[in-house]
């Protein structure tokens, strides 16, 4: 049954039963009105009415069923929605504590048995009864989840030390949506070189799912993406979903995805992995281990030392007059001085200076010239392969990889 018909379904019998309720008490005011001798004063009027008048009595009776299926069809779906999120929370409870749970309800009705005994004598007394077991049920069922770890006698202390074993938290990798849809995580654990557990919390599989569902095609198509790389790792990584979210405190549970990201990672003792630079120097502040698939890409890029000579195809003006701008393969911009009267040309170049940007890294570099070996033809010879120039090397200009202009700097 889909939660549209449970809440339907429940709305009516919600209503019924209230309606039945309001003519019970109806059809009991109008049998108990006649034999009435003694009554408070305020009553008076009523009852002098009701007495001269029988049919009064079946409209009251009438109202008071129309009342309850008027208040049950009201409050019906707003019960049903509160049962279904009670389920849900239910649902993603660990075995421990929906065991703690059962015992802590156990306890509270039996403890209010006598209660009830003694108060179903009057409608006074079955209120103040159910009253006391909802809070007798309350207090047992906190009083167990506080003691769910002394719980050793279920499956035994050798089955809760196995459980402790199976969930090695202290040193996990907590994902973060924005490096799922990364996809590189996944090739980077491949390799081996991260170690240890991938956990991929709740709120954050909820926030991908969010995307996935979201009207814009382009965000539809990230978050697709993201739970295709999610079920590919957890076929062949070690990849736990969901199962420590309970280490958060309720008290965060409405906070925004970023902060319980940090707060996990406290409570876990685990690490964040993400490119996010923001949620990066935040946990860092924290005092969370962060690590950075974008800082490991910086790291991987090819050093270049001061001096070195490159071939590069300078594919655009820079903003300085007569510079030329080039990209190497992994994306890094090249600014070549005096490079511009070189556009859409390949040539080779000296590496003067790098400067390492938040963004990434920028090479500083200048042209060669005659008296260190710059042999280039740049004559304009159309038939010449490549487009009518052709460096010392032999190869054309068609020889070489490069960007476009619309690329931007990483």
């Amino acid at each position: 049954m889909s939660i549209r018909n449970f809440k339907t379904a429940f709305s009516i019998v919600f209503a019924l039963i209230l309606g039945f309720i309001g003519l019970s008490i109806g059809l009991a005011i109008r049998s108990a009105i006649p034999a009435l001798t003694v009554y408070p004063i305020w009553l008076e009027t009523f009852v002098g009415f009701a007495k001269v008048n029988p049919n009064y009595l079946n409209g009251v009776t009438g109202a008071l069923c129309a009342l309850g299926v008027l208040f049950g069809t009201i409050i019906g779906p707003k019960a049903a929605q509160t049962l279904i999120n009670a389920g849900n929370s239910l649902e993603q409870m660990s075995a421990k504590d929906k065991i703690a749970v059962g015992f802590g309800t156990v306890i509270g009705i039996a403890i209010s048995t006598p209660f009830f005994i003694f108060g179903s004598r009057n409608a006074i007394g079955l209120s103040l009864a159910i009253l006391l077991a909802v809070a007798f049920v309350y207090l047992g069922i906190r009083a167990t989840l506080s003691m769910k770890d002394e719980f050793r006698f279920i499956g035994g202390a050798a089955a809760a030390q196995v459980v402790e074993e199976a969930n090695p938290t202290e040193g996990c990798k907590i994902l973060d949506t924005n490096v799922i849809i990364d996809g590189r995580i996944a090739d980077v654990c491949r390799t081996g070189f991260l170690e240890g557990t991938l956990y991929v919390p709740g709120f954050v599989l909820d926030e991908l799912q969010h995307i996935a569902d979201s009207g814009d095609s382009l965000k539809r198509a990230r978050g697709r993406r993201g739970l295709d790389i999610l079920n590919n790792m957890q076929k062949e990584l070690p990849l736990i979903v969901r199962v420590w979210d309970k280490e958060l405190e309720k008290a965060a549970q409405h906070d925004e995805v970023d902060t319980k990201l940090v707060k996990l990672a406290k409570a876990l003792k685990g690490s964040i992995v993400t490119n996010d630079f923001n949620l990066n120097k935040v946990a860092v502040l924290q005092g969370v281990q962060v690590l950075n698939v974008n800082e490991l890409a910086n790291a991987l890029k090819p050093v270049v030392l001061p001096g070195e000579v490159m071939m590069v195809a300078i594919v655009k003006e820079g903003k300085e007059p007569n510079q030329g701008v080039a990209y190497l393969d992994d994306g890094t911009m090249i600014v070549v001085e005096d490079g511009r009267r070189f556009l859409d040309k390949t040539l080779g170049v000296i590496v003067t200076s790098v400067l390492q940007t938040v963004a990434g890294k920028m090479i500083f570099a200048r042209t060669r010239s005659e008296d260190e070996g710059d042999t280039f033809d740049y004559t304009n010879n159309r038939d010449a392969p490549g487009g009518g120039f052709t460096g010392s090397t032999g190869a054309s200009r068609g020889d070489y990889s490069r960007r476009g202009p619309s690329k931007k700097v990483r």
